[in-house]
């Protein structure tokens, strides 16, 4: 690019330019910094032995490194590692010196951990007037509430979403693993992403002060809604019948089994057409002439028969077969993919990229899975796996603090970092 005789530059990266400090651990905060690093920003992750990320522990792989685990090197790629000591005079010192030269801060600790280390948004002011400190807890850091300590299924619980999952009768199901924190991950980039905006504008830094249990409010609105208009309360919706038709009388409407092990595929038929053009795909089978199965009311009626005969057809084809050969003739069919099938078989997540591959000194080859979205001036990029424990601490020091070599070497004898 020209600019008034000036070589400029075009900026890769959308984020490119924008420093993050993150004392972030576990699923949340990492989940926020991975959106920023993974589109150009350059996160610097705060850890220490004594305190590392707990997810480097979390489903690890063989051995006792701290640089095993998968669900670490998928929430924390394209990251730098420092280690740091903020315990330590001389660490503070280092970790104020980074602040200064810093865009964002971002932690999910409880309410008062960084106002216990003097690094509260008004004292992070002091050191960047403009800085722009993300806080991400349960409840918030103000209220009654602020000093409880939550987990993403914690928050869950405390917002209406685990007792509004399962069966009537049933005790609640949960809505799977820390569905909240993945969620609050993405509201916790929005808000940096809106207050990056803002400071492009203004000049001036905010304190963005999240709460999950909050966002996980807004995610009951339909019971809220209920009970407001109609003056009912929640229920949890009557047992379904299985893959059948809960609606509308359809029948086949079910999973049935292929070759293999455990392999299935469903099939959904709604009109008589296609019916017939199923009959035709399975070779004109004796069994579907009978009278039971001459209507889709009759059909609806028998599906206990329908079922089975149905699935002797399907028990002699791979569940992608099926799949292919019925929606050839314009009949709804799908495979019921196990991750295997999502890893290496499914065509459209592999065109889209969705897995990408990095390179990790311990792991080996791995892969992680993409951002959800296309840019096409500014996409997000795969530049490395998650750091090893500790792995830029060098690197940041002497390069960008300044840090002599002999500084240094003192910092880790007396335990700095």
């Amino acid at each position: 690019m020209n600019c008034g005789g000036k070589i400029l530059k075009q900026r890769q990266n959308a984020l490119e330019g924008v420093r993050v400090i993150d004392f972030s651990w576990i699923v949340a905060g990492p989940q926020c910094t991975r959106i920023l690093a993974d589109f150009g920003a350059d996160v610097i992750k705060i850890e220490n032995e004594s305190n590392m990320d707990y997810a480097r522990h979390i489903i690890p792989g063989s051995g006792n490194s701290p640089n095993l685990s998968g669900m670490f090197n998928t929430l924390n790629r394209n990251k730098r590692s420092l280690m740091l000591n903020a315990m330590h005079p001389t660490g503070m010192e280092q970790l104020k010196e980074l602040i200064s030269i810093s865009d964002v801060v971002i932690e999910n600790f409880s309410s008062r951990v960084l106002e216990r280390w003097g690094l509260g948004y008004e004292e992070q002011k002091q050191i960047r007037p403009d800085i722009i400190y993300c806080s991400m807890s349960g409840f918030g850091h103000s209220g009654r509430d602020r000093d409880y300590v939550t987990w993403g299924p914690t928050a869950q619980a405390i917002s209406g979403l685990t007792y509004m999952s399962g069966l009537p009768g049933e005790e609640s199901a949960g809505w799977g693993f820390s569905y909240m924190d993945h969620t609050g991950g993405f509201y916790g980039a929005l808000a940096i992403l809106m207050a990056l905006k803002h400071r492009n504008k203004t000049g001036e830094g905010q304190h963005l002060d999240l709460s999950q249990v909050e966002a996980g409010i807004g995610l009951t609105g339909t019971a809220i809604l209920d009970k407001t208009v109609n003056n009912r309360n929640f229920r949890r919706p009557d047992m379904p019948p299985g893959n059948r038709s809960p609606d509308k009388k359809m029948a086949p409407h079910n999973s049935y089994q292929c070759l293999g092990e455990d392999k299935w595929c469903v099939i959904s038929i709604s009109t008589e057409s296609q019916w017939k053009s199923f009959v035709e795909v399975m070779g004109n089978p004796l069994w579907a002439s009978k009278k039971q199965f001459r209507s889709m009311e009759s059909r609806f009626e028998n599906q206990d028969e329908l079922d089975a005969n149905i699935e002797n057809w399907t028990k002699t084809l791979t569940n992608y077969d099926v799949m292919k050969v019925l929606q050839s003739e314009g009949i709804a069919s799908g495979v019921v993919q196990n991750p295997i099938d999502r890893v290496h078989n499914d065509p459209q997540l592999e065109h889209r990229g969705f897995l990408a591959e990095a390179e990790h000194a311990e792991l080996g080859t791995t892969k992680v899975e993409s951002m959800p979205m296309k840019m096409s001036k500014t996409p997000w990029q795969m530049k490395s796996a998650s750091p090893l424990l500790g792995e830029h601490t060098p690197e940041i020091y002497l390069d960008l603090l300044g840090v002599s070599p002999d500084d240094l070497a003192t910092f880790y004898e007396e335990g700095i970092t």
